[in-house]
């Protein structure tokens, strides 16, 4: 089948490389040349476990193309995939222009019937406009479809949620779509959801809302516990063992970040507005989850008695393990608060640094982790990247100044690492 994705970030790349992997004719449409020549070569904008050799892969089949053309990839395609951004505006609302101009130009492409999909994370009733523009910019010659099918992939994780994941969520009115994408989806795993067009605009949002919901539960559990001496881990194990709750995202730490959850809960709250209803249980979800950063820095703060002119070093940089995504990561915040209340900050991370030098200023970035713990009073843990887990940290105590270990993602056991001679301190647990 003709596939054409709009946009190259996570969601239309990931995506196009797995339907090009599986047998299709997919084009890429891009706005910025030096990505789309790039990609060309088989050079990612960001780093997504096993996608660079799925593109090159593909590439050399002859299944994959990018182009700054629409007239490339629009006219022979029968399925085409609006996956730009909807970054948040300042009042919390999701900026739905790039939608809307890509609407515009597919429109000015279309040559033959297709159905049009938004996969973009999209507000209630943003598909019927699209469907506007398109009226409005396609020949009444030409037949289209318009459909709503979101994205639940995980960064780090992308390639397999792609190809494997828990749903399929179709949202149209028209049957002809429908049997398309389903088609489509034949080789892919995952329960199908067939549903309405605002239902599917919906589910996504519901889905991120409550996933962020969860961590700002157990960050708020986790401030109680720091209270009265419990731990939350076991706290939260005990609660997750009850299959009706389940542990999956009941993890506290120093806040959720990255492209989604910041941006839908606010979206969320915005759309809520707009329907005349004050969503105050997913704004203090969000006040939650700033409130945990800065319950993170005082609890350095305090128990170093301060960290004016003190040495940090910074372990994890990225939202989250298994990305080079920078896009509201705590640990642009955290490290801001600590500088402010003037530490001197140290920093190592797998994949992200160049993105992190971006947004962070006055950091010393290092080579690994050992070289950013030299001479360090604390060691800090803002990312649970896997290599974190295996480092011997006796050999790290060795090159330290002082011995504290502050875990914002409680990666280690605690009485281990005490037993080591370090000064610890997890979220929600000692």
């Amino acid at each position: 089948m003709n596939i054409a994705f709009i946009g190259h970030g996570y969601v239309g790349l990931v995506t196009a490389a797995v339907f090009a992997d599986l047998g299709n004719s997919v084009w890429v449409i891009g706005r910025t040349k030096e990505k789309i020549n790039k990609l060309k070569k088989g050079y990612l904008p960001f780093f997504e476990p096993g996608l660079e050799e799925m593109v090159k892969r593909n590439l050399q089949a002859g299944r994959l193309h990018f182009s700054l053309d629409y007239s490339k990839g629009i006219p022979q395609s029968k399925i085409v995939f609006i996956c730009v951004g909807t970054p948040s505006k300042s009042n919390g609302e999701a900026d739905l222009s790039a939608v809307f101009k890509s609407a515009g130009e597919i429109g000015r492409n279309l040559k033959n019937y297709a159905v049009i999909v938004t996969k973009s994370t999209v507000p209630v009733g943003t598909n019927r406009k699209v469907k506007s523009i398109l009226t409005e910019k396609t020949s009444p010659k030409i037949e289209f479809d318009i459909a709503s099918c979101p994205e639940f992939l995980r960064e780090g994780t992308a390639i397999a949620d792609t190809l494997s994941p828990d749903r399929i969520v179709i949202g149209t009115e028209m049957k002809k779509a429908k049997e398309i994408l389903l088609d489509l989806h034949k080789p892919i795993n995952g329960e199908r959801v067939v549903t309405s067009i605002e239902t599917a605009e919906m589910i996504k949002y519901a889905s991120n809302a409550l996933l962020a919901s969860k961590i700002s539960f157990a960050n708020a559990m986790a401030f109680i516990c720091d209270n009265v001496g419990a731990d939350v881990e076991m706290v939260l194990t005990g609660v997750g063992l009850d299959k009706r709750l389940g542990r999956l995202f009941l993890y506290p730490g120093v806040g959720f970040g990255g492209s989604c959850f910041p941006k839908d809960v606010k979206a969320l709250i915005a759309v809520a507005r707009d329907q005349k209803y004050d969503f105050k249980f997913l704004k203090a979800v969000y006040k939650i989850n700033e409130e945990a950063k800065k319950r993170f820095v005082d609890k350095v703060e305090k128990t170093m008695s301060g960290v004016k002119g003190k040495l940090l070093a910074v372990w994890g940089l990225s939202f989250k393990p298994n990305t080079d995504d920078m896009r509201e990561a705590p640990s642009v915040d955290i490290i801001n608060m600590l500088q402010e209340k003037g530490a001197k900050i140290k920093a190592f991370d797998p994949v992200a640094m160049d993105n992190a030098s971006k947004q962070l200023k006055k950091i010393k970035f290092t080579d690994n982790p050992k070289s950013a713990a030299v001479d360090a009073d604390a060691l800090i843990i803002l990312t649970e990247w896997n290599e974190f887990k295996q480092l011997d940290l006796r050999e790290i105590k060795k090159v330290m100044r002082n011995y504290y270990l502050f875990d914002g993602r409680n990666i280690y056991q605690p009485q281990m690492v005490k037993d080591m001679g370090f000064i610890y301190k997890g979220v929600g647990r000692e």
